[in-house]
């Protein structure tokens, strides 16, 4: 075919290109037709076929190459475009020969606009997912688990720890949620960062970047997205420039952890590094254990040889930090205590323990035990003894744990606020006091959040953190009614076991090996009979801690042996 075929062609030949563009359904047949001549008798019929075809394919040739054309072209967009959506979404198309007119022309065009529309509205019509909770399934020991009574011992009147009841870690790793919780109101959250800073009201730091009280205000009106102070306000990310800074090498480990963090961190060199026990195979491979260090504390570690090539003790990963913000260790030790998710922007889930306790339980039956069986995003302990902020602070000038002026201008300012005593009132929650050494959390916006602020309170009032939990608490679930899993205490004791500090150890004369025994029976210590098993049998501990009866520590000196009666009010 020349070029010159595709103009305009007279009467005699196979139709004009203006009668194509009109759509004419047929094509127009020759003025002069053909003289029939009868083929010999002797052609056989494939013969005649293919003659046949070659007569037909001389008038249709021009026709029927515009539709090859266009059939392709419409094939091999779909083929392209139809490649990454969805079966569903992509209409069934047809490929059967027609008449060319203009509908058909613009059949590339149609449908173009057709499937985009269609993927468009899909994409506004798809919901996140979020995880839900779940039931176990009937006839599991769990499901119908109470507390027994207390035993009736009245030597040990004391906080203890008290029957749990876990799943086995293979089927605790089995139910990790595939998708996360639901962020009540909360969907986008930044955080603020300014390296120009200046203090212009009472309380605060450097490193919190000084909010102003109307900057509080307005980080308790919850909205869809909010930007928040939360400590590392200076620096191109946190741990780095921003004061608590982290070696590189250490920022992109922590980077990479990407499913469970189990953290917790020692400054000034005030307790020993006590390794995690009952922590499954799969656990030990698959779960971040990262203990932060200072300076100090480093050395003292280095003197003892405890570090080996791959900067871990045992299970832990040791963090070293430097350039630390506050002059006092403990405030130092809210930074990563409620700042997890700052540190480890990738991680779902984390387990905050105090260095002072000894993990006993897999992380994953934690979570599996205490948010995700619950349902909850954060979960906490509450106080064995005390459920009242009032009291609290009282108990802690008692104890002379903070300054007094300042603790009562902390409590001062809530109850300018609206802080009222704890009562029943306040049902269900359980307590307004939690036992702050546990947090376990799910990365999430709110729960961020609720850390973040906690923190901010921290940063500008006393570091006592027990005192400000229920006012953040309050304030976040007036706007959203987001809740919080309060524990008991005496289940906390059975997943943690508390030790004693260093400075407490080295009074011992002579120190023994066996200084610190704790056994963490495998065997269940109550009877699974009498709980009705009928499925694979789930793990009960209970009181994990036996310690050496020849050890003594130094005490305020007692001016009476009498005992008071006093009751568990866990069990109450």
């Amino acid at each position: 075919m020349t070029t010159g075929s595709l103009g305009l062609r007279s009467s005699g030949s196979y139709g004009s290109l203006q009668q194509f563009q009109n759509g004419s359904l047929f094509f127009p047949i020759q003025t002069t037709p053909p003289t029939s001549r009868k083929p010999p008798k002797t052609v056989k019929d494939k013969d005649k076929l293919i003659l046949w075809i070659i007569k037909f394919a001389q008038r249709k040739k021009i026709g029927m190459l515009l539709l090859c054309l266009v059939s392709l072209a419409v094939f091999m967009w779909v083929l392209i475009v139809g490649k990454d959506a969805p079966e569903s979404i992509i209409p069934s198309i047809n490929m059967v020969p027609g008449p060319l007119s203009e509908d058909n022309v613009d059949v590339n065009v149609n449908l173009s606009s057709q499937i985009m529309a269609v993927k468009a509205s899909t994409e506004n019509t798809i919901q996140p997912v979020f995880f839900t909770g779940y039931k176990l399934p009937p006839g599991n020991p769990c499901e119908n688990f109470t507390l027994p009574p207390p035993p009736a011992d009245k030597k040990r009147t004391g906080p203890r720890p008290c029957p749990v009841c876990y799943l086995p870690s293979e089927d605790a790793v089995a139910l990790m949620p595939n998708a996360p919780s639901f962020s009540p109101v909360l969907k986008d959250l930044k955080y603020i960062h300014k390296e120009n800073l200046t203090k212009s009201e009472v309380g605060g730091s450097e490193f919190g970047g000084y909010p102003s009280l109307s900057q509080r205000s307005d980080s308790y009106d919850i909205r869809d997205s909010m930007s928040v102070h939360c400590g590392f306000v200076k620096g191109t990310k946190p741990g780095h420039q921003t004061g608590f800074d982290i070696n590189e090498s250490d920022l992109l480990e922590m980077e990479n952890c990407r499913g469970i963090i189990v953290a917790s961190a020692i400054f000034g060199a005030f307790d020993l590094i006590r390794q995690p026990k009952g922590i499954s195979e799969h656990s030990q491979q698959n779960v971040c254990f990262h203990m932060f260090v200072d300076e100090q504390t480093e050395c003292y570690l280095k003197n003892s040889s405890a570090v080996n090539i791959e900067k871990k003790v045992g299970l832990w990963r040791i963090i070293v930090v430097h350039n630390l913000p506050y002059s006092d260790p403990r405030r130092n030790g809210k930074i990563p205590k409620l700042l997890l998710h700052r540190l480890f922007p990738n991680a779902r889930y984390s387990i905050w323990i105090d260095a002072k306790l000894e993990l006993v339980v897999d992380p994953f039956q934690i979570l599996e035990r205490f948010l995700w069986r619950k349902n909850a995003s954060f979960a906490i302990s509450r106080h064995y003894k005390r459920f009242d902020v009032f009291e609290e602070a009282e108990a802690n000038k008692a104890a002379g744990k903070y300054d007094n002026a300042s603790i009562d201008f902390q409590i001062e300012f809530y109850k300018k606020e609206g802080l009222t005593p704890y009562s029943e009132e306040k049902l269900p929650i359980s307590s307004d006091v939690p036992e702050g050494c546990v947090i376990i959390k799910e990365h999430i916006p709110i729960a961020n959040l609720f850390t973040c602020l906690w923190f901010n309170e921290v940063d500008r009032f006393t570091s006592r953190d027990q005192l400000s939990f229920s006012t953040v608490r309050d304030k976040i679930r007036s706007r959203t009614n987001y809740t919080i899993n309060m524990f008991l205490d005496c289940e906390r004791r059975n997943f943690v076991v508390q030790g004693y500090h260093r400075d407490m150890l080295e009074h011992q004369s002579q120190p023994s090996d066996d200084i610190l025994t704790y056994i963490h029976s495998p065997n269940p210590l109550v009877n699974p009979n009498d709980y009705n098993l009928k499925t694979k049998p789930a793990e009960f501990l209970v009181d994990p801690i036996t310690v050496n009866p020849n050890l003594k520590f130094p005490t305020k000196e007692r001016k009476s042996r009498r005992h008071r009666k006093t009751t568990n009010p866990n069990f109450v």
